[in-house]
């Protein structure tokens, strides 16, 4: 039987976006490709394709290379978000005017209460707009640009867990691109994407940790395999434990950072060491050569402080989280608590545990909410 060509908008030109975006064309689908600054991906423009080395091989030819929103999504079935999560703001308030209700919006990944931002940006701009919002809990690929139009992929998991919102939505999405993308796997809700959000714990908490060998070194090291030492991942376990609450406490499953890494890479040890050290993927990944990175600027406003300040509305304390986001803070000289994702940011204010949970599987509020 004859697979269905899907269309693709890959939002975002950076080394999730053109991995996706060259992935999907190889198999077969149209890929149209935005980046807000087309400079940045002009030579994909002018070449036509995006060439994948590594577990990978070979060209994803592109239908479309853009810089204008509207065009991209236009008669998409599937939109993939893969932009840094502080940028998810951003790209709600593009796409809202644009988006249809027929289309779905995948956050690849979301990082924390990602498509509860996404739709709460949607709604407030475009009430009449019911789009359904996808997260992933994680990028498909653990993959680097080596340059311009040419992107390395060092690993594919073997399965990422997915949830539409509301959840009632999931497995028509699942049922509609799984001859695309077989490694999404439904899962509960959007509370378990995002809750089991071990990107959260992975990549800041090294990062600060080495603040100083990523100086001295410009992060000539490898970020997982050397730079997870005992003494850091007991802090990341405890990091990981807090987390976990959280979901716990929102009706979610949580999974640990050591499970997540068994189910995803079929990695395992004794300790979060020994399975870092197992995950094949992560052997070519050096640090950031710079503490101006994602793991940072990403990854903490819209990772860690969305798990603590959910934390704080049930009256769960994360004292290891909070001491993340405090020397990030002083690190950057920014204030992240206040510049992160929050439960207002969510649209769940006022709502209690067993409210939220009603809402991101039916997409009701059974009351009325005063913030």
């Amino acid at each position: 039987m004859q697979k269905r060509v899907l269309n693709f908008a890959v939002i975002g030109g950076g080394s999730g976006g053109q991995a996706l975006a060259a992935y999907l064309a190889y198999l077969g689908h149209n890929v149209n490709l935005y980046n807000r600054t087309i400079a940045k991906i002009k030579k994909i423009s002018e070449q036509g394709f995006i060439d994948m080395e590594g577990c990978i091989s070979g060209k994803g030819y592109m239908n479309l290379v853009t810089d204008d929103i509207q065009e991209a999504i236009r008669d998409t079935h599937i939109v993939m978000v893969a932009v840094p999560a502080s940028a998810h703001k951003q790209v709600a308030s593009l796409i809202a005017p644009y988006t249809s209700d027929e289309q779905y919006i995948v956050l690849n990944p979301g990082r924390t209460g990602g498509a509860l931002e996404f739709f709460n940006i949607i709604k407030n701009i475009n009430p009449e707009k019911n789009p359904c919002i996808v997260e992933a809990q994680t990028l498909l690929f653990a993959c680097r640009i080596v340059e311009e139009g040419k992107v390395a992929i060092y690993g594919k998991k073997n399965h990422v867990k997915v949830a539409a919102l509301p959840a009632v939505r999931t497995r028509e999405f699942v049922d509609k691109i799984h001859h695309v993308i077989p490694e999404f796997i439904q899962t509960c809700s959007v509370l378990d994407t995002s809750f089991n959000n071990v990107g959260a714990i992975l990549h800041p908490i090294p990062t600060i940790l080495n603040c100083g060998r990523i100086e001295s070194t410009d992060g000539n090291f490898l970020h997982y395999i050397e730079g997870v030492t005992p003494s850091v991942a007991r802090i990341m376990k405890e990091a990981d434990c807090e987390r976990m609450k959280v979901a716990e406490a929102l009706g979610a499953k949580p999974i640990s950072l050591m499970e997540w890494l068994g189910y995803t890479y079929n990695a395992y040890g004794k300790t979060v060491c020994e399975a870092l050290q197992n995950v094949k993927g992560y052997k070519g990944i050096k640090a950031p050569n710079t503490l101006d990175t994602r793991y940072i600027f990403e990854d903490v406003p819209q990772s860690l402080v969305p798990i603590a300040d959910m934390g704080m509305h049930l009256g769960i304390e994360t004292p290891t989280i909070n001491s993340i986001i405090h020397m990030a803070s002083i690190i950057h000289d920014k204030d992240y608590y206040k510049i992160g994702r929050k439960v207002e940011d969510m649209g769940l204010v006022g709502l209690e545990a067993e409210e939220i949970m009603n809402y991101v599987i039916n997409g009701e509020i059974t009351r009325e909410v005063v913030a």
